[in-house]
């Protein structure tokens, strides 16, 4: 991949850069440990972090289509499984959940995770890199309006919504993850909410099924990677996404660790919005 901010010490081409050498392992390692925690401190889903690093740091060989970007999407997709497991074990000892919910939620997000998968690696890695800015942009938009006017809370025993409105939640936020190769977490919270839904059990419900729904997302993602070719005719394969997956993983875990640590610790209630902003000049960064 033609150069990235980190070109003199990361191979000109990732895709066939040895994930096993210390030095690449260490700063995919790196990467995964500063997006989760930053999204333990912020509240924030690993993609929307790890996603940008990746388009920034090891960059892209194919210019034009960009067709790199459908591996860093895999890797990501497959650290939110491991993200979001460790999230749903927290929440099930605390009986947040609920399973009249999740019941509703996992199969139409695993759904829409399907639809989105297959739509967005039918296209060129570019339109889901621009998707992905605007929905940042979004989020940033999103961030502004809720620090001026604060989200509404419900009483823990608020009924859960209706099933319709519950699946098609659930329909919407598998799309638009499965597309952008995010966790949907972001998005299902304060969807979940506008249904009147308690925002602990929007949170719970929304781990629970994120983990599910990632996991099925990344096996399909993964499937698909040898069916999108590099300019050269060369396949992306499927270890190229693991390579990257595997120390940011184990980073991720760390990381959120001590961001949701530090997040009790510290008060800074503009971070998120702070963070928001600086993920919306690393999205033009990306697409330029």
């Amino acid at each position: 991949m033609r150069g990235g901010y980190l070109a003199p010490w990361i191979s000109s081409a990732s895709h066939t850069k040895d994930p096993m050498d210390p030095l690449e392992f260490s700063l995919r390692l790196l990467v995964g440990f500063a997006a989760g925690c930053v999204g333990g401190l912020a509240g924030l889903g690993g993609s929307i972090i790890m996603i940008p690093a990746l388009a920034m740091f090891w960059g892209y060989e194919d210019e034009e289509a960009k067709n790199e970007h459908h591996v860093y999407m895999a890797a990501a997709m497959c650290v939110n499984v491991i993200v979001a497991l460790s999230s749903t074990f927290l929440h099930a000892k605390k009986k947040a959940a609920r399973k009249d919910l999740l019941m509703v939620l996992i199969p139409t997000m695993v759904a829409g995770m399907l639809i989105g998968v297959t739509v967005s690696s039918g296209k060129k890695g570019v339109w889901s890199l621009i998707a992905f800015a605007v929905f940042i942009w979004l989020y940033c938009l999103y961030n502004i309006i809720t620090t001026i006017v604060k989200l509404p809370d419900y009483p823990d025993d608020t009924p859960t919504p209706a099933w319709w409105k519950v699946g098609t939640v659930g329909l919407f936020a598998g799309c638009v993850a499965g597309y952008l190769g995010i966790g949907g977490g972001i998005l299902l919270v304060p969807l979940l909410n506008l249904t009147k839904l308690p925002l602990r059990h929007a949170i719970a419900g929304s781990a629970g099924a994120m983990w599910v729904a990632s996991l099925i997302g990344a096996t399909g993602k993964l499937a698909l990677l040898p069916t999108i070719y590099l300019p050269d005719g060369t396949q992306l394969r499927i270890m190229d996404a693991i390579g990257f997956a595997v120390p940011m993983g184990l980073g991720a875990l760390i990381g959120a660790y001590l961001g949701a640590y530090l997040a009790h610790k510290l008060r800074l209630p503009h971070l998120k919005l702070a963070i928001a902003f600086i993920l919306a000049i690393a999205s033009v960064k990306m697409v330029l």
